[in-house]
């Protein structure tokens, strides 16, 4: 009989302020970060303690094996990280050395890109040898992700609606990318208005946004949403907008003194929540008039464990057939 198991893929975290500089040449590819730039990383870190995210990982896939356990699919649920501990080669191999034969993959970022699903995809396949994978390469729109978003919001809506008297409208966010790496390499059409850098060239825009308006689609207590791109970076050229900054002023400029903003583009608790929305974003907020307030992240969320199990019975019954 064929052994088969799930590998989750990761974006990584180091464990200590000291391994930053390292991390972000992962990050990077080997190319040079400016000091400046190491010494900010450093700083929101201190300021944070450490990112959870590669713990909180592991727990999902703990919760994922169980899900999977009590469907009556009993495989191994391995976790590997593109930036940091445990790199997705050694887990890979690890694998291989377990016997694993087949491998359904799930990256743990449900909106497609090539800057993100992309390159993780490439460091399991150079790696991957005889092992066959079937690699799920977007899941923005499945239902059961949306509702996880939808189950975490909906108290966090209450709760302000209660203290302010009156309803919370919804800030939707996703991290930011270079526009270059949505963009196409070369002059090609698309059909219709854009509405975003690389509409119909690159999904990850389209998608991030859709994950949004199936979040919203559940919770008909919203009176108004936007959608914003969140944590862009410091390399060089544009990052994808609107960013939250800009339309935090917006929403400012309308009148509104309390938003809720949720990251739908994060699966977890991290730097880019912890300090970029927690610290960040909620001061600048405060700045301008506005009370701006986080659901709880899915961490460990339930709905989100059977999500990922959803997805990988699909994958591996592909793997079957």
């Amino acid at each position: 009989m064929t052994k088969q198991a799930v590998l989750l893929l990761a974006h990584g975290t180091p464990e200590t302020v000291e391994q930053i500089p390292e991390y972000l040449r992962n990050v990077v590819s080997g190319r040079p970060v400016p000091p400046a730039v190491v010494e900010e990383i450093q700083h929101r870190y201190s300021l944070i303690g450490k990112s959870p995210l590669t713990e909180i990982t592991l727990a999902q896939a703990r919760l994922v094996e169980t899900e999977l356990a009590a469907a009556g699919k009993p495989v191994p649920v391995y976790v590997g990280m593109r930036n940091w501990r445990p790199y997705i080669p050694d887990v890979v191999k690890k694998m291989r050395s377990d016997g694993i034969e087949e491998a359904a993959v799930i990256c743990m970022a449900p909106q497609n890109s090539r800057t993100s699903v992309g390159l993780y995809r490439r460091a399991v396949e150079a790696e991957s040898a005889g092992l066959r994978l079937d690699f799920t390469e977007s899941w923005a729109q499945h239902p059961l992700l949306a509702e996880a978003f939808a189950e975490r919001l909906r108290p966090a809506l209450a709760k302000l609606r209660a203290e302010t008297g009156s309803p919370v409208p919804v800030l939707f966010t996703a991290h930011s990318v270079p526009t270059r790496t949505v963009e196409p390499q070369a002059a090609e059409s698309h059909a219709g208005p854009k509405l975003w850098p690389g509409q119909g060239i690159d999904p990850y825009a389209e998608d991030a946004r859709k994950t949004a308006e199936f979040v919203a689609q559940r919770v008909p207590e919203i009176p108004q949403w936007w959608f914003a791109f969140q944590s862009q970076g410091a390399s060089g050229g544009p990052w994808l907008g609107p960013s939250v900054e800009e339309t935090l002023g917006r929403i400012a400029s309308e009148g509104t003194k309390a938003v809720v903003l949720q990251p739908i583009g994060f699966l977890c608790d991290h730097v880019e929540i912890l300090f970029d929305v927690d610290r960040h974003f909620k001061t600048y907020a405060a700045n301008i008039g506005v009370r701006l307030e986080r659901p709880e992240s899915l961490n460990e969320s339930a709905k989100l464990a059977g999500t990922v199990a959803d997805l990988a019975q699909t994958a591996l019954a592909r793997l079957n057939g």
